[in-house]
């Protein structure tokens, strides 16, 4: 049976903002600017609230300015106990759902801050005992916007919201760094041959080739860590601009202070120069390059893992990845290394975003960037995604790799690469007539060696192990 049409004036209030009257949901905590944001904005279908980070942030900001307003007497104490309680159950998770804005639109990101402002004022209402609307006792602008811009508030959430986002991929990452340190020693003694131009190198361990990889991880969590620092100075109390128009003086010290407090993060800081600081989009071009730096390489190794995982008889064979799902649905047997290709869609998607950021980055124009929502879903998107992506190679991928043994000791015994290691000790023209000839009859480095007299066997035993090929006896 249908359900009657409840009344208009029962299920709409009705707002008002300078373009007139506007009708908003009544259980809505949002009010005029979100609806019309709402109706301008049907792009992604992505609301912001799809980045909780952001929305944290937010309300973190919200609560910091109201408290500093507060402490400086320009906010009155009950109505900033009713914005800060607002904010911290925000902050808490609730009424996540009413920032309803989608995250691709326009106006420098006034239509999040508004979002907020909006959601945390009709919240404060409601402890107060007011009905949702009632802006004369709670205004979204006169008290929850107190002192501030979207031109300060936004980007300073972004920057928060985005050093969470760092700590969490940074634990991945050292978690994956781990695993490929472990795989190190757990292949320590296994002699393969290493390749340059994917042809034949020289000899290598299996433990030295997963070490590297476990140290060019470490270099990666040191570039995050630079760049997150960068994210700790902030434009808060520049408002519109960076002049700090209608901002109390002692305002700008008092809310990053309180962020301080509110975050943890004790180098948080006030930018020296809020006007440059206003209009630089420069550390978020820099995060990004980091992020592209980072996704390059994994899928670099994640290339490396498939290439000494193919096969498994006809390709490299080395190693074997962990079974995760079949891999076809006409070859019978078949497995795919998923959890590597997963990873390089993921490294070209945060590829495609750097291009993004930097193009969004260099439209800004005089005393503001107009694009930062987009900046700030593209590193969203590619710090989460990554994050997963780590995440599932060490879960799914790098712990159950095991060392095909037998197939490495018969790569080294016919590869011509260890002819190299002969070389200074027979000349570098008979080391390549050894080679050559080798790879023309199809036999050994070793038999053409010692059928040639070239050196005794002991000598050649002594020249050709394991620790002198791959130079661990000058590093142990």
């Amino acid at each position: 049976m249908t359900q009657p049409i409840p009344h208009l004036s029962n299920a709409f209030r009705i707002e008002h903002d300078l373009l007139g009257d506007v009708t908003v949901p009544t259980a809505a905590y949002y009010g005029a600017h979100t609806a019309r944001a709402l109706t301008n904005f049907r792009i992604s279908g992505v609301p912001i609230s799809a980045y909780p980070r952001l929305i944290t942030a937010l309300a973190t900001v919200k609560q910091a300015a109201a408290t500093a307003n507060r402490d400086l007497g320009v906010l009155d104490g009950a109505i900033a106990e009713a914005i800060i309680r607002a904010c911290r159950d925000i902050r808490d998770g609730e009424r996540h759902d009413q920032f309803v804005v989608d995250s691709i639109q326009g106006g420098a990101g006034t239509s999040t801050n508004m979002n907020a402002n909006e959601v945390i004022a009709n919240q404060a209402l409601e402890y107060l005992g007011r009905a949702k609307g009632d802006y004369e006792i709670v205004h979204p602008l006169d008290h929850v916007n107190l002192g501030q811009s979207t031109n300060d508030v936004y980007p300073t959430a972004v920057k928060l919201a985005l050093d969470g986002a760092i700590t969490d991929l940074r634990i991945e990452i050292a978690s994956l760094r781990t695993e490929f340190a472990h795989k190190a020693i757990e292949f320590n003694d296994l002699l393969t041959i290493g390749r340059t131009q994917l042809q034949d190198a020289v000899p290598i361990t299996l433990g030295q080739e997963f070490a590297a990889y476990a140290v060019t991880i470490a270099e990666d969590e040191a570039r995050l860590d630079e760049a997150r620092l960068l994210l700790h100075e902030l434009n808060l109390g520049g408002t519109a601009i960076g002049t700090a128009l209608n901002a109390h003086p002692g305002y700008r010290q008092r809310a990053v202070a309180e962020l301080r407090t509110l975050t943890g993060i004790e180098t948080l800081i006030s930018a020296p120069d809020l006007i440059e600081a206003t209009q630089d989009a420069g550390v978020f071009v820099q995060l990004s390059g980091v992020l592209k730096r980072v996704a390059v390489k994994l899928s670099k190794l994640c290339n490396d893992l498939r290439l000494l995982s193919s096969g498994p008889r006809a390709g490299f064979g080395e190693i074997t990845l962990p079974a995760r799902q079949a891999g076809s649905s006409i070859m019978p047997g078949k497995i795919n290394p998923v959890i590597p290709e997963v990873v390089n869609q993921i490294a070209f998607e945060v590829i495609g975003h750097d291009l993004t950021v930097t193009m969004a980055a260099e439209a800004g124009q005089l005393q503001l960037n107009a694009f930062e929502p987009i900046i700030a879903r593209a590193l969203f998107d590619g710090i989460d995604h990554l994050t997963a992506g780590v995440r599932a190679l060490t879960t799914h991928c790098v712990p159950g790799i095991t060392a095909n043994i037998a197939r490495l000791a018969e790569l080294v015994a016919d590869s011509v690469g260890i002819a190299t290691g002969l070389t200074p000790h027979i000349g570098y023209t008979n080391a390549t007539e050894i080679a050559y000839q080798a790879l023309q009859k199809g036999c050994g480095v070793v038999e053409l060696v010692l059928e040639r007299g070239l050196l005794n066997p002991s000598r050649l035993d002594e020249i050709l192990s394991p620790a002198h090929l791959t130079g661990k006896e000058f590093t142990q």
